[in-house]
Formats: C-alpha cells, structure tokens, sequence
C-alpha cells in the first residue's frame, strides 16, 4: 500500500521547477512542521474486500532550500476483511538536498507483524537523467535517462502553479518507493483557491489566516505500466508554505480520509534561496 507522504511528505522539467533566478516574491519556502493525522474508512467509495479501517499518519519535516529537507514518516493503518484484520506499518525518513540534486531515503513496512521490506538507496541527477545506488533489498544500481523530480521538489512547482492560476500540472516523480525502481507520471488537478475557514481546529490559528490555500488532487501513474487508470491517488488541501489538510487516499479498491488532528510549526531557519 502506498505512503502518504502529505505535503511534503508528498512533482520532471526542470523548468516546472523554477530553476532560474527568482524573485522574492516568487520563492516557495516549506515551513518546518510535525503534523499527525487520524485515518478512517471513506464511506463515500464503494469497498470491494474492506469493511473498517482505521489508522494514523505521523510526520516530521524539517530543514531549507539552504540546508536540504529530512523527513520522518509513519503511516499504521489497520485494515478489516472477510480475513479478519491486518495491521500495516510504513516508516520512511529521507533526506533531499536543497537544489533537489540528490535524494536520499530508506523504507521500512510490514503487513501483521512480518519482517520489515526494507528499501533504502540514494539517488542522484546528472545531465541526462538520474542514477540510483540500492544498498536494500540488495546492492544494485538502476539508471533512467529521463528526468523526474524528488518529492519537495514536486511540492514547490505543485505550490508555483497554484499561485500562477494553473489547474493541471504534469511532471514525473522519483520518490523512492515500493521497489526503489519505480517511477510516475502525476497529473495534478488544481481547484480555485479557498476562502473559507478550515475544518481542521489545528489549522485555524494566526499563522494560518492570511496563508493561500487550493484544494489539490494528484494521481500517479507506473511508468511503463501501460495503465490508464492511476495507481493510487492523493487529495488535499495545499497551503503555499507546504502543510495540508483534509487528505484523502485512494488506494483504487478502497479509500481513507485523513483529518489533521496535530500540528506544529518548528523554528525555521534563515535561508535566502
């Protein structure tokens, strides 16, 4: 099952990205935060084998554009079947550079209390395309001539288009996840900013009031799958400075809604990029 990996937690041209000079202005700055969100069964998608779930989703994200990104992630859901109910456990903790030219990550996850699946590499771009060394499951290096985008890095342009008044975006993602090989095409589908008050009580708080904020959809799709239906898709609500609220994910069989329960803004650093 796919992590969440939230606003951060969570799109591949370079000038997506914004790579020339910028303004002040246009800069998108990811405010440090830890952030737990409660998960329960969405009702409103017909399940075929699951009949209750619930779960939580826990991060902390922390770091700049001047001194890189690190990130830990945990997402314990329990899920309940015919078969009874099983526990899945996904931990992740990475870290991407500022300039988004390398990204490193290691995954842990278990299904009912079984050894953990552990991924763990680091990846990095050259002139054409990226490269990524895995030291688990075994030690091997996979090379892509395309260029894909790491995870913040994906965020800000998703951020960018959002202010610049786009409702699509489509860029490829490396994340790290499942294998350590896998790679998407995302399509993110941009809603009219809000202006209403959040639902979430951690969300209406000062900082908060006079922050934009769009309701966001992101599907991913296996490249070279050859499927015109996504694996998964995630649905938030995006702040410009990267938190996010009232998530869903659709897993395609089943769905889970999120409600952001917890949230903490840390000190952030003074980093002028």
């Amino acid at each position: 099952m796919k992590r969440y990996r939230g606003g951060i937690a969570g799109l591949a041209i370079m000038a997506a990205t914004g790579a020339w000079a910028q303004s002040p202005a246009e800069r998108v700055v990811l405010v440090p935060h830890r952030a737990v969100y409660d998960l329960v069964l969405d009702d409103g998608k017909p399940s075929r084998d699951i009949t209750t779930a619930r779960g939580r989703i826990a991060f902390d994200f922390s770091g700049d554009a001047c001194d890189g990104y690190a990130l830990s992630f945990r997402q314990v859901t329990e899920l309940t079947s015919d078969g009874g109910p099983r526990v899945i456990d996904a931990r992740t903790t990475s870290f991407e550079e500022g300039d988004a030219r390398s990204y490193r990550f290691k995954t842990e996850s278990s299904t009912a209390g079984s050894p953990p699946d552990i991924v763990d590499g680091t990846a990095k771009k050259a002139e054409a395309g990226y490269e990524v060394q895995l030291r688990a499951p075994k030690p091997e290096t996979h090379r892509e001539t395309g260029m894909a985008m790491f995870p913040n890095e994906q965020m800000k342009a998703v951020i960018k288009a959002a202010r610049a008044g786009q409702s699509t975006l489509n860029v490829r993602l490396y994340d790290g996840a499942n294998s350590g090989k896998e790679v998407y095409d995302t399509l993110s589908v941009i809603g009219r900013k809000i202006t209403t008050q959040p639902a979430e009580a951690p969300l209406r708080k000062p900082e908060f009031e006079k922050l934009a904020r769009w309701p966001v959809t992101i599907s991913y799709f296996k490249v070279g799958s050859g499927e015109s239906t996504p694996a998964y898709t995630v649905s938030f609500e995006l702040y410009e400075n990267g938190v996010t609220g009232a998530i869903r994910l659709d897993y395609g069989s089943f769905a889970l809604r999120g409600t952001l329960t917890r949230l903490d803004l840390l000190p952030a650093g003074d980093c002028a990029k």
